[in-house]
């Protein structure tokens, strides 16, 4: 079975990638100690710690991090009546990180994700390659049989098309885990004793037209690129569901993605995730999403958004707009959620103001 590196087994790059480039979000709702065998990797790079539930609770955070917390009531006065946007008693909460973070890059991570190893036996550096994603290109449009070109060692294989090589900037960088897998509810009861310990040692751009289910547990995005669509919805408390916040975030932005034309990155790195929830109270939170989703994977299938879309918050707007006409059927959460991202959205531009726009795959 595959098991963490310790701490000793980390050693951290000689120089940090976009040191001053790139936040680290993380939900938490305990004591941070799990920093300890992250802190070669992490320890260099900015944290900003979103703590969720009872905002009186004391987060205690190892020493030596440069990092910022935020709770509940810090929420409440940074965002006002905004603030109802941002779920509560759900690692939902995370995303007001991306919205206060001011860095171009955002790695986040769940606090019971430990360094895992490789084949070899030598630590992971899961913030590394996650930036090594993020700086090479995507290539949505046409699939290649190595998987990522760009990787040494790989390159396009006969057949590829020149005009499409230059491939396209790359948004979203998504990493898996060892382990206890990502599964839903039902197949947890089922399969109670599976872990993954099989390491694929591959990256591949998610094809366009594909949707795919996000995880936000090991997870690394362009925050200028796309950072607003990244919105990971109306979860926990107070809400019929919980557990699709991450799978809303990614439907979200897979659709946003394909329409302006950026890429998304699923495979390497790995992480050790050590702790399987409960799946009697995933059960709880995820029953009605199980239902849900069979007719809001169709509806993002389908979702065509107007050529006047031509930034991530014309898009996301527009996709409000269409959950409101052609989910509220579903449920009237869907109402409810629909108005959430307009807020979102509003929330974002006002702590952003200057924050940069894309068109067609291009900065500006």
């Amino acid at each position: 079975m595959a098991e963490p590196a310790t701490a000793t087994q980390a050693a951290a790059p000689a120089v940090p990638q976009l040191k001053d480039e790139l936040d680290i979000v993380i939900p938490t709702i305990r004591n941070l100690d799990f920093l300890e065998m992250w802190r070669p990797f992490f320890q260099p790079y900015h944290l900003i710690i979103v703590q969720d539930g009872d905002p009186s609770k004391t987060i205690k955070v190892p020493d030596g991090f440069d990092y910022e917390l935020y709770n509940r009531n810090d929420i409440n006065r940074i965002l006002g009546p905004k603030a109802s946007c941002i779920s509560f008693k759900d690692s939902a909460c995370r995303c007001f990180g991306y919205m206060v973070s001011k860095k171009k890059y955002i790695f986040t991570i769940d606090d019971d994700c430990f360094v895992a190893k490789d084949p070899s036996g030598k630590a992971i550096n899961a913030l590394e390659q996650h930036i090594k994603n993020l700086l090479s290109p995507s290539t949505p449009f046409f699939f290649n049989t190595l998987y990522d070109p760009f990787r040494d060692g790989a390159d396009f294989v006969r057949g590829y098309p020149f005009s499409l090589r230059e491939g396209v900037p790359t948004a979203v960088s998504h990493g898996l885990w060892l382990n206890i897998p990502d599964y839903d509810a039902p197949t947890q009861l089922v399969k109670p004793l599976e872990r993954n310990t099989r390491f694929v040692d591959a990256v591949l751009t998610i094809p366009k037209g594909t949707l795919f289910p996000m995880c936000g547990m090991n997870l690394a995005f362009d925050r200028e690129l796309i950072g607003p669509a990244m919105y990971f919805g109306l979860m926990g408390d107070g809400q019929p569901i919980g557990r699709y916040d991450d799978m809303w975030a990614g439907w979200c932005t897979k659709v946003i993605c394909d329409h302006l034309g950026l890429g998304i990155k699923t495979g390497l790195p790995y992480i050790y995730h050590s702790k399987a929830s409960n799946p009697f109270v995933n059960l709880r939170k995820e029953y009605k999403g199980i239902f849900w989703q069979e007719e809001i994977i169709p509806f993002f299938q389908q979702t065509v958004l107007p050529k006047d879309c031509t930034s991530v918050q014309k898009c996301y707007i527009e996709l409000a707009k269409q959950v409101k006409e052609n989910l509220s059927k579903v449920d009237p959460y869907f109402d409810k959620l629909a108005e959430a991202m307009v807020t979102w959205i509003e929330a974002w531009d006002e702590l952003n103001p200057t924050g940069s726009s894309v068109t067609n795959g291009k900065a500006k």
